[in-house]
């Protein structure tokens, strides 16, 4: 099943709706949908280099739209829809963890789910639910989705379409290895100030 919904998503980068379709997916992606918004974006990107920050915007821009609505579902929603999109995703048994890192790490939760191949709409249903503060919720969705789209979509337009096999490849390995360096980077700078 998961196979033909990536076959449907990449086959809207040959459609001219596919902008379109990527916001959506983006938007989608951050509450609910299993789909990562990559695959579109770099089919879009790999089609079009020229227009590679333009789609990294967009997808941008449809992640942080959905996580607002997945920060929605948690904070509203919890005991509705909530705890059955979390089950789906077979991590219901890790909601008192997930709980721990936010009293302990509130946005950074949030950043490094965002960046990295983390189910980022687990996160968004769970910082509503925990009652994250929206705000620091939002600034850190947007920093670590825009990071995320606009990496992908700035190596396609720098190096073109033979970068999409590296990123396919190694996308996961980099997004940890870079989040391992951001705290890190941080605790550092925390430690010398």
């Amino acid at each position: 099943m998961l196979k033909k919904m990536y076959d449907w998503v990449l086959g809207w980068a040959q459609r001219p709706g596919g902008a379109w379709a990527l916001f959506l997916l983006s938007f989608c992606e951050s509450s609910f949908f299993p789909i990562p918004p990559d695959v579109l974006l770099i089919a879009l990107a790999v089609g079009a280099p020229q227009k590679a920050w333009r789609f990294a915007f967009i997808c941008s821009a449809g992640s942080l739209f959905g996580g607002c609505v997945g920060y929605l579902i948690g904070w509203q929603f919890m005991a509705v829809a909530g705890n059955a999109i979390i089950e789906f995703y077979g991590v219901a048994d890790k909601a008192d963890y997930i709980a721990s890192l936010y009293q302990q790490w509130d946005a950074w939760a949030v950043g490094i789910a965002g960046f990295t191949p983390l189910p980022y709409k687990v996160f968004t249903i769970s910082a509503g639910a925990f009652g994250v503060s929206f705000p620091i919720f939002f600034i850190s969705s947007a920093v670590s989705r825009s990071l995320r789209f606009f990496l992908v979509g700035g190596l396609i337009a720098f190096f073109g379409p033979g970068i999409q096999q590296f990123i396919e490849r190694y996308f996961n390995l980099l997004a940890t290895a870079f989040s391992i360096l951001l705290v890190v980077g941080f605790v550092v700078i925390g430690y010398l100030f």
